[in-house]
């Protein structure tokens, strides 16, 4: 069982006694407010939400987004949580403390429309070629500079988040015992079974 609470609402679980020795976040305008009032809380600053002693703290409003996200990822899976993103036309912006990692959650910290749909577009479409020239007319950019624009915005390329997000679902269809290396390469996009191979043991290594 946990508690939450969006932005202002820490105060209330402040006076219910529930952040005793708890770190916890609210409204940036409110940090010094809070501590000042909640000694015995550790009041952190520049974060999206912190979850401390099963207690869940949100900045803003709009982070609250963010936390209920969070949350849903811990119960269902980041898979499952990047589709109800999309469908409530968010993205799901991870706190600087979240440390578990998911292709299909990170490199997601910006805002920049054209790169969200071709992040979206890839992992739907990953046994497909996916050039770069299509991709770039699907948003209406040119190859270079979406190519440009897509590593400002990701810290990565589209070939290596593409890789990425391909051997992300090879290796959860390679828990499914009737499923072949070689179909698992086609559905994931790989050119042959041997190539996923290589990549999958290069993985380990590092």
């Amino acid at each position: 069982m946990f508690v939450c609470s969006v932005c202002n609402g820490a105060f209330a679980l402040g006076h219910a006694g529930l952040l005793r020795n708890t770190e916890c976040t609210t409204h940036w305008r409110r940090i010094e407010e809070m501590q000042a009032e909640f000694p015995s809380a550790k009041v952190i600053e520049d974060i999206l939400f912190k979850k401390s002693n099963n207690v869940y703290t949100s900045a803003g409003i709009s982070a609250g987004i963010d936390l209920a996200l969070a949350i849903l990822e811990e119960l269902k899976g980041a898979l499952f949580t990047h589709k109800v993103a999309r469908g409530l036309v968010v993205y799901h912006r991870r706190s600087q403390h979240h440390t578990q990692q998911s292709v299909y959650l990170d490199y997601r910290n910006h805002i920049n429309p054209n790169v969200h749909a071709v992040q979206d577009y890839l992992i739907d479409h990953l046994s497909e070629e996916n050039s770069i020239e299509a991709l770039a007319d699907m948003v209406a950019m040119s190859p270079r500079n979406l190519s440009r624009v897509f590593k400002d915005k990701t810290g990565t390329t589209i070939l290596e988040y593409l890789t990425r997000l391909r051997l992300e679902l090879a290796k959860t269809m390679l828990n499914n015992p009737d499923f072949t290396i070689e179909y698992i390469a086609s559905q994931c996009g790989f050119t042959t079974a041997r190539q996923l191979q290589r990549i999958l043991k290069a993985n380990k290594t590092k």
